[in-house]
């Protein structure tokens, strides 16, 4: 029987800390996507130990191995188009006429999920070293055919 309902985790700036906890609350993920302030290549290695997964390059990420990672990114889940970039205000395209259902970005540390123009945002925060008093967070979505269903999860650590 095929299967209608995929699962895609959302995490962003790791900054070079991947917590057990991030670990558990991907695990059955379909799909990852990283929207950026990675650290250390490790990190996606061990994302992708859990799914196949996505990322982007922010703004604190340096070196030779951060050379290799774009700075946007597209996932095609099914039907639904997902635009990846580390900062929102970057953004230089129309998600409506381009096609795309949602746009991941993080940078802000700020967990958020907004529809404008049928368009899903979402950062799903930081999921690395605490800032300020901001929750330490990732986010889910669930796709079943054109239907988008986002949760964040913020992470008790």
């Amino acid at each position: 029987m095929p299967r209608f309902e995929m699962h895609v985790g959302l995490i962003s700036d790791t900054h070079g800390l991947l917590r057990p906890e991030v670990v558990t609350a991907l695990a059955g993920s379909d799909f990852i996507v990283h929207a950026g302030d990675i650290g250390d290549s490790s990190i996606l290695d061990r994302l992708s130990e859990i799914a196949p997964t996505t990322a982007v390059r922010g703004n604190n990420d340096k070196g030779n191995w951060a050379l290799r990672i774009p700075e946007t990114e597209v996932l095609d889940v099914g039907t639904v188009l997902i635009y990846v970039l580390h900062d929102i205000s970057e953004l230089d395209l129309d998600p409506v006429s381009a096609g795309f259902q949602v746009i991941v970005a993080g940078h802000s540390h700020q967990p958020s999920i907004e529809w404008r123009d049928s368009v899903l945002f979402v950062n799903p925060g930081s999921a690395g070293p605490r800032r300020f008093k901001l929750p330490v967070s990732v986010a889910r979505l669930t796709i079943s055919g054109q239907a988008v269903s986002p949760r964040l999860i913020e992470l008790d650590v």
